[in-house]
């Protein structure tokens, strides 16, 4: 396999899915009337990056070379220890941030939502990986990614407010993986990874109009709404158009653009928390 391009970096190096995770921990902040410390959304960043290179070091631990067919997972493989030695520091500076920055309450759910990453890892890449009554692997990220970005602001302002942006994201993020599963299906198949795109078939029409049913109801939504709950709405529209664009123009620039393009297009955030 050919070396990754410039633009595959923030993918290959797991750096992309903390980027987002970050941003809409800002912006969903807002609605719950909640002030975010830098200890929390370092946190967040470091744990968001330890599951995901944990994923892909598993991958490519468990694949021969000759079988891969992503950068990502071929760079884990090629650079399992050097990653390893990276990840335990990563692990480090995570748990000493946590205890030094955090509640007990933060921490005690900050755990909680450790227990539920570690009991994915196991079942979806070890234990039940060919197991068909398993949940989709896009439910269990688009979830698990959803708790990271709210586990901070639960319980600490308005709770009611929270409902509906987090489902929002929870969508979109569902939306992102359902379009890679569909884009990356041959990866998946030869890699022997279960996805929604293979176990559901006739589900790829469905899963391509996904983010423009998103965008309809977000943007229908923010007619009513004011304030941070607004921005939320909007903010997940313009990302679900973005995400719909990319499915559009996929077949034209190939799998491994998408792929990126679809995590910039969860970059949305960062607009509206400049702009506002």
């Amino acid at each position: 396999m050919r070396r990754a391009s410039w633009w595959q970096w923030p993918t290959v190096l797991s750096i992309d899915a903390p980027v987002v995770a970050v941003l809409w921990q800002r912006l969903l902040a807002r609605p719950a009337g909640v002030s975010i410390e830098w200890g929390e959304t370092a946190v967040l960043a470091l744990s968001v990056w330890l599951a995901y290179a944990a994923d892909r070091w598993i991958e490519g631990w468990r694949l021969d070379a000759e079988v891969i067919r992503t950068p990502r997972h071929h760079f884990y493989q090629r650079h399992r220890w050097p990653v390893a030695a990276l990840w335990l520091a990563a692990l480090a500076a995570d748990v000493t941030i946590a205890f030094s920055r955090l509640s007990a309450r933060d921490i005690a759910a900050g755990f909680v939502l450790i227990v539920a990453v570690a009991a994915y890892l196991l079942s979806h890449q070890l234990v039940h990986r060919h197991r068909a009554w398993r949940l989709p692997k896009e439910l269990c990220v688009a979830a698990l990614l959803t708790g990271g970005v709210v586990v901070f602001l639960v319980g600490r302002g308005d709770a009611g407010a929270l409902v509906m942006p987090a489902a929002w994201f929870a969508l979109l993020g569902f939306a992102n993986c359902a379009l890679i599963s569909v884009w990356e299906r041959e990866v998946d198949r030869a890699h022997g990874q279960s996805s929604l795109a293979l176990n559901a078939e006739g589900s790829e029409r469905l899963i391509r109009q996904l983010p423009w049913m998103i965008a309809v109801l977000a943007a229908a939504s923010a007619v009513p709404a004011a304030g941070g709950g607004r921005d939320v709405s909007v903010t997940v529209a313009a990302s679900a158009v973005l995400l719909a664009v990319v499915d559009a123009v996929e077949r034209r620039i190939g799998r491994q653009p998408a792929r990126v393009l679809a995590d910039v297009a969860l970059m949305t955030p960062i607009v509206t928390l400049v702009m506002r």
